[in-house]
This record gives structure tokens, C-alpha cells and sequence, in this order.
């Protein structure tokens, strides 16, 4: 049941962006905002780090910079991107010195800062492929591919989660395999069917970014796992378990622009 919840969480999720990509740029940017304050939200909340409030208030910040920038840059470019990111760093490494309790946990603290700065600028890169001639589409194609790779790597998670790797995750290597596979062939039959790309490029694109998207969301079960068997408390239920797929479209994401930029457009 879980396995199935999650599934449906993700395709949710793959509708929203891929469906809002088709608005104008400022309309999608809210879109993507609503999903990065979620990101930053429950990823938070799982990876419970020493000073979560500085650590969100820092993703909240780099968003709405990031967001802005992607928007409102002559040319669509990262390296806005880039600057704020640096920026958001900074201010982090400033909050962590300086909040009451010192460097106690610095280092972890400022680690999960670093993972939620590159997590919401990972989705502003969407935005600026969107700008791109043909960028929609290429959105599309390797978001839905993402989507759709974990949709049934879970879904298979359900019926048959072998084989096991480790007893505590509850998940089976033939689903990540499957999910790959179904979400290529998806980007490819997507590209036959879109004007401006050609199916075998798609794919190709498509099997780069749902590889990412089904590695990165089974990477986090292991993570929580491993933070169970050190003793500590279970993260709560409900970020615990959609955290996967916000992560994994997190970081599919810079995969999708970078796929596509070399593939698509």
C-alpha cells in the first residue's frame, strides 16, 4: 500500500510539471516554487538536521532567487543560477556559525544545507530549459520519462520488490531495471509524437533522466534505512516516504537540461 501511495504521488507530481511547462514562464515558476518549498519542506523534516529552521529558511531564499533569476535573465542561463547558489551557501555557512549552539554538528548541518540549495536550484533549471527553443517539449519528454520510471518502479515494489538488496529497504532491484525501461520507451514515444524532436534522440534523453530519477529515489530509502540502524528515530511517515520521489525529480532534473541540451535542442 505504501508503494502503491507513493506511485501515485509521483504521478501527481510528473502531471503538475510536466502540464504546468505548457504555461507561460512566470506561471511555471510558481509551479516549481510550490514544489521547491515542498522539497525543502520534507526533506528537512526527514534528514532532521541540527538547525533546521536556518536550513530552510536558506532553501526558501535560494528559490525565490533562483526562480526570479531563471525568469527575469535577458538570456536563458544557469549562471544566474549559479551566483545565487553561491549566495544561499554563504548566508547558510554565516546562519550556521552564528545560530545559539555554536559548531556543535556544523558539519552536518551545513551538508544538509548544501543538499537543499542544490535541490531547489536543480528545479529552477527547468525553467530555464523551458525558455529554450523547443525547451517545452524537452521538458515533456524527459520529465515524463522520470515520472513514469518511477510510477512503475514502485508500482513493481508492490507486486514483487526482488531482489532484495537490503532487508530493511523495501525495495526490488527489477523495478528500478523495468522503470528504466518503460520510462525510455515513454520519452521515445513521446518524441514521435511531439514536433521538433525525433523519437531515438527522446529516448536517449529520456533513459538519461529516468535512470537518475529511479537511483536517486531508491538511494533515499537506503539513507533512511541507515539512519534506522544507527539508532535513530524514524523520520515522520509521511516526508519519509514522498521524499524519494521529490529527490528524485530533484536531481533528475539537471539531468533533464543537460540531456537535453545536447540532445534535443
Amino acid at each position: 500500500m505504501v508503494s502503491l501511495g507513493v506511485a501515485g504521488f509521483a504521478a501527481l507530481l510528473t502531471v503538475g510539471l510536466v502540464v504546468g511547462a505548457q504555461t507561460t514562464h512566470e506561471s511555471y515558476a510558481v509551479v516549481i516554487f510550490g514544489v521547491q518549498v515542498l522539497f525543502v519542506g520534507v526533506w528537512v523534516i526527514a534528514s532532521r538536521p541540527p538547525a533546521p529552521r536556518v536550513v530552510a529558511a536558506v532553501g526558501i531564499a535560494v528559490a525565490i532567487g533562483t526562480d526570479v533569476a531563471a525568469v527575469l535573465t535577458r538570456e536563458a542561463s544557469l549562471a544566474p543560477l549559479a551566483y545565487v547558489t553561491a549566495a544561499g551557501f554563504i548566508v547558510g555557512v554565516v546562519g550556521q556559525l552564528t545560530r545559539p549552539a555554536g559548531r556543535q554538528r556544523v558539519t552536518e548541518s551545513l551538508g544538509s544545507s548544501l543538499v537543499v540549495t542544490l535541490g531547489v536550484v536543480a528545479f529552477a533549471s527547468v525553467i530555464v530549459l523551458g525558455r529554450s527553443p523547443r525547451g517545452t517539449q524537452a521538458i515533456v519528454a524527459c520529465l515524463a520519462a522520470a515520472g513514469i520510471a518511477i510510477l512503475i518502479a514502485r508500482l513493481t515494489d508492490a507486486i514483487v520488490a526482488l531482489p532484495r538488496i537490503a532487508p530493511q529497504v523495501p525495495r526490488g532491484g527489477a523495478g528500478v531495471v523495468l522503470g528504466a525501461m518503460v520510462g525510455t520507451a515513454a520519452a521515445g514515444a513521446i518524441g514521435n509524437l511531439l514536433a521538433g524532436i525525433t523519437p531515438l534522440p527522446s529516448a536517449l534523453a529520456g533513459l538519461a533522466t529516468a535512470i537518475v530519477a529511479v537511483m536517486v529515489d531508491l538511494s533515499v530509502g537506503y539513507a533512511e534505512a541507515s539512519r534506522v540502524i544507527d539508532g535513530d528515530e524514524p523520520a515522520l511517515y509521511l516526508a519519509r516516504h514522498i521524499q524519494g520521489p521529490l529527490g528524485a525529480f530533484a536531481f533528475a532534473a539537471p539531468a533533464a537540461y543537460v540531456a537535453s541540451t545536447l540532445l534535443l535542442l
